[in-house]
């Protein structure tokens, strides 16, 4: 259904959100806390900057994805909130205060993304090395998840990642490649796919995520998760893509959930280990599982049999 107002004689369509697609707000002690906390050690989190629909959620249950090296991207991605412009300059004692942040927060997970430092020489591996191995060695039973950037591919960037070892490693794909160009402004569908490539070669558990309701046909989602497939990639996060804001991408359509668990099945027919599927998946949605092999297929397994499949 489509929600048609008149502007100044000029028509603005809009797609009406469905019910399926209502969220937690967010409240509780827990949620405050973390709030705090991310105030006080004046962390960035990508549950804010990006708009996150899962936040209370998440939040709620004492966790976030912490956002490292500021909150100004040098890339313009046509779907993501997280502001573009020329960044501060690094913060080098951040990966120390992220690290106590998480030790505080006392998370037995934790995510942390970055926003793309292409004006960076070493594209802001540094950090990312510095943080991983401060937030091990504060936190020595916290497993955890890092979701990159691309490093232009750069070799010696990828393998400072691979070097901290990281129980996953996450770069996001985000849409079909027919429309990379126009969702990715500054990206490569197939450089993405060498990154992640480099990554499982590294020995890394490896994980993607793909945002629908771009503009995306049925044949090209399933051509992306066999393409993820062909490259190694473990993990697999698949969800509805919403418009931030007026000046971003609009949503061309909202995805039925059984759409989503058509995909799911998809994934794992083509040897996914773990296939996130749904209307309000995120990237780091449910991360905390994703680290365990072999435990997303065996969920599925007994959804099926639920379903009697």
């Amino acid at each position: 259904m489509k929600e048609i107002n008149v502007i100044d004689g000029a028509v603005e369509t809009k797609i009406k959100k469905p019910d399926w697609l209502r969220v937690r707000l967010p409240v509780g002690e827990s949620y405050r806390h973390v709030r705090s906390l991310v105030e006080t050690h004046k962390l960035h989190t990508i549950c804010e900057s990006g708009n996150c629909p899962n936040m209370g959620e998440c939040w709620g249950e004492g966790t976030a994805t912490f956002m490292i090296l500021g909150n100004i991207c040098t890339r313009s991605c046509g779907f993501c909130a997280v502001a573009t412009g020329r960044p501060d300059a690094v913060d080098w004692n951040e990966p120390q205060r992220v690290a106590e942040a998480i030790h505080l927060m006392k998370v037995k997970h934790a995510v942390i993304t970055s926003v793309d430092r292409d004006e960076l020489p070493d594209g802001g591996s540094t950090i990312w090395f510095n943080t991983i191995k401060a937030v091990k060695s504060l936190n020595p039973n916290t497993t955890l998840e890092t979701l990159i950037p691309d490093f232009k591919g750069i070799d010696d960037q990828i393998q400072q990642i691979i070097e901290a070892a990281p129980e996953v490693v996450s770069h996001n794909i985000e849409t079909v490649e027919q429309l990379t160009k126009k969702v990715r402004i500054q990206a490569k569908y197939w450089r993405s796919m060498e990154v992640l490539r480099k990554l499982k070669m590294g020995g890394m558990r490896t994980k993607s995520g793909i945002m629908l309701g771009l503009g995306e046909k049925k044949q090209e989602v399933i051509q992306t998760i066999s393409d993820l497939a062909d490259n190694g990639v473990d993990v697999i996060t698949i969800g509805q893509y919403l418009q931030p804001t007026k000046k971003h991408l609009s949503v061309d359509r909202f995805v039925h959930p059984d759409e989503f668990f058509e995909y799911k099945q998809i994934g794992y027919d083509l040897g996914i280990d773990y296939v996130e599927s749904g209307p309000l998946v995120r990237s780091s949605y449910h991360s905390e599982k994703h680290v365990i092999p072999g435990y997303g297929r065996q969920q599925w397994e007994n959804e099926l049999l639920l379903k009697g499949n």
